[in-house]
């Protein structure tokens, strides 16, 4: 129970504001809530055991290996796999609490990749990393709907982003096209788990990493060049308009990694955008039809989200994040007639979302979103710094001038914020 509340309920007694049955009923109900509720230390704890564990019998196995024989070998090779089977069935089938289900799972998954690995050193069978992780990845998977396992949603997702990673960016050219098909494989039971446990700690947890997967990925998608930069801009802006769907939007800005991840990304690669050197080349750069499609897919994505938010009413007013990379793939369609109107357009762009970035601070009160809109102008003016020949004694008076303004605006924010509070309590007001 709250030691708040708990403070609380006798002085609300003596007040008269509750009676004592209403108190009882109070405690009664917190405290059948905490009871329901499943401990969060201990299945931690018991999550980290399990890991340990299987590292742990991995170690004593191996420290033995080169004198034990073939036979000998196998049986070990397979022992933690049905050590974990059992623990697993025994968890399902008797309906055991969250720490039971998240260890037996996560030692399980385990217990897969080192049968694995074992078995293919044993009998010498051929095959390189990525392979390896994929079959793992294959036998695993269905444990997340079968144990509705937590902690082997995070794993598999770990897992995957390893596979694609060591298959793209090892082997250039070669496309992890099983990574698209193993990440829907998640999104059912993500989707379930945003609706059942919206405020779970768990659910504010994958909001960050199952954007962060395909940022992390997407690269081994490209050959290079300047599409890259289009596509990432494009997967950006599909997470920025993602995290402006209720479901996300309404919680904390620390819950929505779509928001924040897709800000940032849109900013970072803009900002790079600004850059002479980028539209020169785009000019230069020919693509085959297959580079284009794939370019093309995180745009559409992103279009097709941003429509349905139209559609469906749930934007409210004018936002440039979520139309940033709409502009820019219009203006990437007009480079070949020149670059000089698409570095000066991108300038202005950048320039634009570091205003409205204050803007949706000063509107919200939110001194982080503000000095996000400021630093957004920062970089961009000492970019420009770097690379023109203006006067040292010019540039030092443009860096007073946005130090100046970092401090007045979130004065005028702290000003602002302190006229709201004074407002909601006149009797403070009157009182001073």
């Amino acid at each position: 129970m709250n030691p708040k509340l708990e403070r609380a309920l006798p002085e609300l007694i003596e007040a008269q504001v509750i009676t004592s049955d209403t108190a009882q009923k109070i405690t009664a109900y917190y405290l059948a809530k905490e009871e329901a509720k499943p401990n969060r230390l201990f299945t931690i704890f018991g999550v980290l055991g399990a890991l340990l564990s299987g590292l742990g019998i991995i170690l004593i196995i191996a420290h033995n290996w080169d004198g034990m024989p073939r036979n000998l070998k196998t049986v070990f090779a397979f022992f933690p796999l049905i050590i974990g089977q059992i623990a697993s069935t025994y968890s399902f089938l008797k309906k055991k609490g969250t720490a039971w289900i998240e260890s037996s799972a996560t030692f399980l998954v385990l217990a897969v990749g080192a049968t694995i690995s074992l078995t293919s050193q044993i009998y010498n069978i051929p095959g390189d990393f990525s392979e390896f992780l994929l079959i793992w990845i294959a036998m695993t998977a269905p444990l997340i709907y079968l144990l509705r396992s937590n902690s082997t949603v995070m794993v598999h997702l770990m897992l995957i982003t390893w596979y694609a990673c060591d298959l793209g960016y090892t082997y250039r050219g070669a496309m992890p096209w099983w990574y698209l098909l193993l990440f829907a494989w998640l999104i059912p039971y993500y989707i379930r788990l945003q609706k059942q446990e919206t405020k779970s700690n768990i659910a504010g947890i994958l909001n960050w990493l199952l954007p962060l997967s395909p940022i992390i990925v997407l690269g081994t998608f490209t050959t290079g060049g300047n599409l890259s930069f289009l596509m990432y801009l494009g997967l950006f802006g599909l997470l920025y308009n993602l995290g402006e769907l209720p479901l996300f939007k309404n919680q904390k800005l620390r819950r929505n990694g779509y928001t924040v991840l897709g800000s940032l990304g849109t900013s970072f690669m803009l900002m790079l955008l600004t850059f002479e050197w980028f539209w020169i080349d785009a000019i230069q750069d020919s693509y085959t039809s297959v580079e284009v499609i794939i370019t093309s897919v995180p745009f559409l994505m992103a279009l097709i989200v941003l429509v349905y938010l139209h559609l469906k009413k749930h934007t409210k007013g004018f936002n440039l994040f979520q139309y940033a990379f709409i502009i820019v793939g219009a203006l990437y369609s007009t480079h070949y007639f020149g670059y000089v109107h698409s570095v000066v357009l991108t300038n202005i762009l950048v320039a634009t979302l570091g205003l409205f970035a204050i803007r949706i601070g000063i509107h919200k009160s939110s001194y982080t979103i503000l000095n996000y809109g400021l630093l957004i102008i920062t970089v961009l003016i000492a970019c420009r710094f770097f690379d023109s020949n203006l006067d040292f004694i010019f540039r030092g008076i443009v860096f007073i001038l946005v130090g100046l303004g970092f401090f007045f605006t979130n004065y005028l924010l702290l000003k602002k914020q302190r006229g709201t509070a004074l407002q909601d309590n006149p009797k403070t007001e009157d009182h001073a």
